[in-house]
């Protein structure tokens, strides 16, 4: 078995290289009353340099081994915002969205994104749903204007249960019909740490035939009544017609106290045994670290499962388990 391993955005080893920076709705707003093109401006030189800095961060990427790489949702300031509904940002930027497209091709890179927390596709209110609509789409047409096919995914939770999962799962999947099938086509779910547990994601993604992305900090966190090797045949057969290897997330809990939040470096003993049962199964698989050390954070996990029975390091950001 072949594990690739990514991470989240950001680097704390490369310096000065944020795809995050961003314009506040009040800077923009101040800036746009008296002066409409300079507020503009200010959205676009920033966003300029969010391409520019991931572009950076790509190049960082193929120099280090890292294959997976999870885009920042922050690329393109106030990009859904009313105040800039008539702005077209993908034809502002076609040129360099299409060098970060081209780039990932090129050195064959498995890229996604994963949208705020508020879109919720579940939401038994309009408005919110409307919202959440726009911006996968906006997610989406990023990924389009990058050149980039069906294989550079989004990731999304469930949504809420208000009150009553079972309608809640039920109101997903009807809200689901007003998904445009170019964005649909792109989505994959994850387990939460709070509601929606691995067995409730994976009967939705059967229902839909999707992905499912397992989150094994989620997990832990939230597993209900599932088990793992329950669990593990049917995520794995989720990916079967994607030409993509299956993909989970992993991190560490903060303390025994703070079960959800993220640890700045991920435990190898919190990844080792799922990898061991994962491996029964003959499959490949591409691991998202989400630690607050970011691509360090990566690259010692690598290290440290190295060290463990079975395993070899193949490169900066890959291990294979014999």
């Amino acid at each position: 078995m072949d594990i690739r391993f990514g991470y989240v955005a950001m680097s704390v080893i490369l310096e000065k290289a944020s795809p995050s920076k961003n314009v506040t709705v009040k800077t923009y707003s101040r800036l746009a009353e008296t002066n409409p093109r300079a507020a503009l401006s200010k959205v676009c030189r920033t966003a300029s340099e969010n391409l520019a800095n991931t572009l950076r961060l790509l190049r960082h990427n193929r120099a280090s081994g890292v294959k997976i790489y999870r885009f920042s949702s922050k690329l393109i300031p106030l990009a859904t915002h009313p105040l800039l509904s008539g702005w077209n940002y993908a034809d502002e930027f076609k040129n360099e969205l299409a060098t970060i497209g081209s780039f990932v091709q090129d050195n064959e890179m498995r890229v996604s994104f994963h949208p705020d927390h508020y879109t919720l596709i579940n939401s038994p209110r309009e408005e919110v749903l409307l919202s959440s609509l726009k911006d996968l789409e906006h997610h989406c047409l990023l990924l389009e204007t990058m050149g980039l096919g069906p294989a550079a995914r989004l990731v999304t939770h469930v949504g809420g249960s208000y009150k009553d999962k079972e309608k809640s799962l039920k109101r997903f999947l009807d809200n689901w019909t007003r998904l445009p099938p170019r964005t649909a086509s792109r989505l994959t779910l994850e387990n939460d740490d709070k509601t929606f547990t691995a067995g409730e994601v994976l009967y939705l993604c059967r229902k839909l035939t999707l992905p499912m992305v397992l989150d094994i900090h989620h997990f832990r966190c939230n597993s209900g009544c599932d088990k793992l090797e329950e669990i593990l045949p049917g995520f794995l057969t989720s990916w079967k017609d994607t030409s993509l290897p299956a993909k989970i997330h992993a991190s560490s809990p903060r303390s025994p106290g703070d079960c959800r939040s993220h640890h700045d470096y991920v435990n190898p003993t919190d990844l080792y045994p799922f990898l061991k049962l994962a491996r029964e199964f003959g499959q490949d698989l591409d691991v998202m670290v989400e630690a607050k050390q970011k691509d360090q954070a990566m690259f010692r996990l690598v290290k440290d499962l190295a060290a463990c029975p079975m395993i070899r390091q193949t490169g900066p950001a890959s291990l294979s388990f014999a």
